[in-house]
């Protein structure tokens, strides 16, 4: 086990960082659960896939302090740039011995989808009836990240003038964590019954004969030339009376996705299973990853046959070979390469990786990678304020489409289609697209799901595969509620 110190001279607060590197038995779902049971706390990844994200999964709670931007407020950007700059670390921590991209301390929180109404001058006609913050983020002093390359722990610590701990105490809790994980049993969670599932108690918040109609009015658009393409969604309401870290566990176990986080908001918790990266940025470039096009890896009569998932090819090439999924996700290139170009030296951004088939646990996606070298003068406010929300779940063109949206959806989307991950004070950044992501609150779960509407959808498919997407996570929801 080593210690090593990193000294911030800044005109920020100063900041020491302290960190040791630790072996010892792994049990990630046991350090979730005994995360869980401490105040506020976050968790990003914590299962396999978590290393086509980066490699590190992370575990922090107590945070030192909180910022939220409330509906009503003014000058979210004002205000975000004060509370970012508060902190920060004037060498970056990869440069002492720690491993590259590594979140060291600082920010970790979430982004709602109707904060682009500060970006854009869009209408507000949605009913905002969950009531949470468009901006949720808790400063961490203390966080644990595991490796999933090397199998190893890294615990860092920030040492901060009013700190009322040693940072040697820090460090040997979170170390005391890590120990006290290894004997805490997490259960495998009840597996899914998704043939035998009663979809006749979730109540959505629109009807099929408004849904169709609203297909139709967004196909018009389309024929007019306003548009090229829209992603519309609804959403699904679930009582729910389990713990929200079960929920956690078990799409972990079921449905590992490379960006999963488990937010605890006090009156209000949000688990992601999200396999979608928004933004990352370190070394001064800036990456965007969108995903058009997904399928399914197997059969629904292969689920309980894990050995078809991997020679299953006949979903892999409708999904290699498709015209219109190939025109969609060309469609999100060239408007995440607009984007990009806003806050980029001129000449450095690029399609990095064309269109390529992923494999994940359960699904197959057909994705891209555009980057750019982020221009000197550019701050983290600049790329929400040129990238926000992420064009694969807008449609194209951006504005239009978000206008769209607004027009045909009934409620707010709040943190779904926003973005959820960590502000490195370091300026690392890896931010999600909070798909396939449930918000529990006051007992009830909801989870939202849509698609890309096109000139050429069928409106009554296009139904059944919100129905498709929301079986997966009220499955989920289902398996927890009969064990609770």
């Amino acid at each position: 086990m080593t210690t090593e110190t990193i000294t911030n001279k800044s005109q920020s607060i100063k900041c020491k960082l302290h960190y040791r590197n630790l072996n010892a038995p792994i049990n990630l779902p046991g350090l979730s659960q005994t995360f869980s049971e401490l105040k506020s706390a976050s968790i990003l990844g914590a299962n396999s896939s978590r290393t086509d994200a980066g490699r590190f999964s992370y575990w922090a709670a107590e945070p030192k302090e909180i910022f939220e931007f409330q509906k009503g407020q003014k000058n979210p950007f004002e205000k975000l740039h004060k509370v970012l700059s508060k902190y920060k670390l004037e060498n970056p921590a990869m440069n002492w011995g720690l491993p590259k991209g590594i979140f060291c301390g600082g920010w970790t929180g979430f982004f709602s989808y109707e904060l682009s109404r500060f970006i854009e001058h869009l209408p507000a006609t949605t009913v905002d009836d969950l009531e949470m913050p468009l901006i949720r983020l808790s400063f961490y002093d203390r966080v644990i990240a595991y490796d999933h390359l090397k199998n190893t722990f890294w615990l860092l610590a920030l040492e901060t003038p009013d700190d009322t701990k040693q940072t040697e105490q820090k460090l040997t809790e979170l170390e005391q964590f890590v120990i006290q994980s290894q004997h805490i049993d997490v259960s495998p969670p009840a597996p899914a019954e998704f043939d035998n599932m009663d979809l006749s108690t979730i109540r959505c918040n629109m009807s099929k004969v408004y849904y169709l109609q609203s297909v139709k009015k967004i196909k018009q658009y389309i024929y007019d030339g306003e548009v090229y393409q829209i992603n519309f969604s609804r959403r699904f309401e679930s009582e729910f009376n389990a713990a929200a870290i079960d929920l956690f566990h078990w799409q972990n176990h079921y449905n590992p996705s490379p960006y999963a986080t488990y937010i605890d908001g006090g009156n209000f918790h949000i688990v992601s299973a999200s396999p979608e990266m928004f933004i990352t940025t370190a070394d001064g470039i800036i990456q965007t990853k969108p995903i058009k096009g997904t399928r399914q890896r197997f059969d629904e009569n292969d689920r309980r046959q894990p050995q078809v998932i991997q020679t299953n090819t006949k979903n892999l090439n409708e999904l290699l070979y498709s015209e219109k999924e190939q025109a969609e996700l060309n469609m999100i290139i060239d408007l995440e390469r607009n984007d990009v170009a806003k806050i980029c030296v001129p000449g450095t951004r690029k399609v990095v990786q064309p269109r390529a088939i992923e494999s994940y646990p359960t699904v197959f996606h057909a994705v891209a990678t555009i980057a750019g070298r982020l221009r000197d003068d550019i701050t983290f406010c600049d790329i929400l304020k040129a990238m926000f929300p992420g064009g694969s779940i807008t449609g194209a063109p951006k504005i239009r489409s978000m206008e769209i949206i607004d027009e045909t959806e009934l409620t707010a989307r709040g943190v779904y289609t926003g973005s959820i991950g960590f502000i490195g004070i370091d300026g690392i950044v890896c931010l999600n697209i909070a798909i396939r992501t449930i918000i529990i609150k006051g007992q009830k779960a909801y989870a939202q799901t849509g698609g890309g509407i096109v000139a050429d959808s069928n409106a009554e498919a296009e139904w059944q595969e919100t129905i498709t997407k929301a079986r997966a996570l009220l499955a989920g929801i289902n398996s927890v509620m009969r064990r609770a």
